[in-house]
């Protein structure tokens, strides 16, 4: 199996992706709690974690890159070593990845002048129409247009 992104695993630590990342988390959370079955008879298997540690050491410091990657290696190494928990990481991995790795935030900006007209703030618009009346027309030099 390929590694699990350390993007992933960092940004759904950290909580981003809404409810979906908060259950995409516990999901992986659970999956990683489960016994640690090694191959057939589980003789000779090399030493490996079950990745418990590396989850718990990244839900407290969701911003370590160091420890994602050392989570990623372990959910690799486990799955290398335990089929049932391989295809359960996989089919975990499908859904997991639809979760953007970042939290899609909107920063609005607007400065300098005179603005007319609305101000549309969000994200992803798309088939908006309205119209606005036009600015008014600009003062002369020592008054307003109705001085004259």
């Amino acid at each position: 199996m390929d590694p699990i992104s350390i993007g992933l695993l960092a940004a759904l630590a950290g909580g981003v992706g809404g409810e979906l990342g908060r259950q995409a988390w516990a999901g992986l959370s659970a999956l990683v709690r489960q016994p640690f079955r090694r191959g057939r008879d589980g003789a000779d298997a090399p030493q490996v974690s079950t990745g418990e540690l590396e989850l718990a050491a990244l839900s407290r410091a969701p911003d370590d890159q160091a420890r994602a990657r050392a989570l990623s290696a372990a959910l690799a190494a486990r799955s290398a070593l335990d089929p049932d928990f391989g295809a359960r990481l996989r089919q975990w991995h499908e859904g997991a990845r639809l979760i953007p790795e970042e939290d899609g935030g909107v920063h609005n900006s607007i400065s300098g002048g005179n603005q007319y007209g609305p101000v549309l703030q969000g994200r992803d618009f798309s088939g908006l129409s309205f119209s606005t009346p036009p600015p008014p027309p600009a003062a002369p030099e020592g008054g307003t247009p109705a001085a004259r």
